[in-house]
């Protein structure tokens, strides 16, 4: 059995044993948010059996930003800083008292994003699966609104054409490429935070269908992509009568689409 007390070393051996690729980094988190080590212990142990790091913890840093997760939703991946600040940056060009939305919000981070760096932003988030909208309503606190359901459909109806911009991680992961996809990401994650249907673009289109009402003259949709979907996601963004450009983000992987109602 092993001793909850053990050092730091311990800890990163029995995760380097379970297969965690970044054994040193977890290990330092563990000691560091639980210094307890009965605690830690129970919490190692899971991690061990492979649940993510983010669930066993219940926080996950974002861009100097703590943002409360749990077991069965999606992880915001650190790449979602490149969308973060692009959204910040479009919020302070849209005037004093921008209203921007985070659709399929999840735990909200770019929506908390807007809120730590405009106080005075107006900031509602959309995200249908229940538990990611309890925590959303936990990382924005009082400053942001959570609305229950899917897309732009559950916002104010008071919003129609009045919103300065809209942010989005939506599902992007082409279907038959799901079972590629990290363990823990098929195992501990809802595949409707990650399947974006046959050729991974599937919601997207339906959002910047809905967009297209919703922002208001010159405003603003922002959402992450896959880099080899910038195409095709321009396409369906001129499509419905929307102005469309692509910025490539640093990792080389992933990019922003730009979606302005002229």
């Amino acid at each position: 059995m092993a001793d909850p007390a053990q050092p730091l070393a311990v800890t990163v051996d029995r995760l380097r044993a379970a297969g965690c690729v970044f054994a040193e980094q977890e290990a330092a988190l563990l000691h560091r948010e639980v210094p307890e080590p009965s605690a830690r212990e129970d919490l190692l142990r899971r991690r061990v059996a492979g649940e993510p790091l983010e669930h066993v913890l219940g926080v996950v840093e974002l861009d100097g930003l703590r943002l409360a997760v749990g077991p069965g939703v999606f992880v915001p991946r650190q790449r979602t800083r490149f969308l973060s600040r692009l959204t910040v940056a479009a919020c302070r060009a849209a005037g004093h008292a921008p209203v921007m939305v985070e659709a399929c919000a999840g735990v909200a981070p770019v929506a908390t994003a807007v809120t730590r760096a405009l106080p005075q932003a107006r900031v509602h988030a959309t995200e249908i699966d229940p538990r990611a909208a309890a925590l959303a309503r936990e990382n924005l606190g009082a400053v942001g609104r959570v609305h229950g359901g899917d897309l732009l459909a559950p916002l104010p109806a008071g919003l129609r054409g009045r919103i300065d911009v809209i942010a989005a991680v939506v599902p992007y992961v082409p279907a038959d490429e799901l079972e590629l996809l990290p363990r823990e990401a098929r195992e501990a994650e809802p595949a409707l935070a990650l399947d974006g249907g046959p050729e991974g673009l599937t919601v997207l289109a339906r959002l910047l269908d809905q967009a297209a009402e919703w922002l208001a003259p010159d405003g603003v949709l922002l959402t992450e992509i896959h880099e080899g979907q910038a195409r095709r996601a321009s396409g369906l963004a001129e499509s419905v009568g929307l102005t469309a450009r692509t910025h490539r983000a640093p990792d080389g992987v992933t990019a922003v689409l730009e979606a302005r109602r002229p």
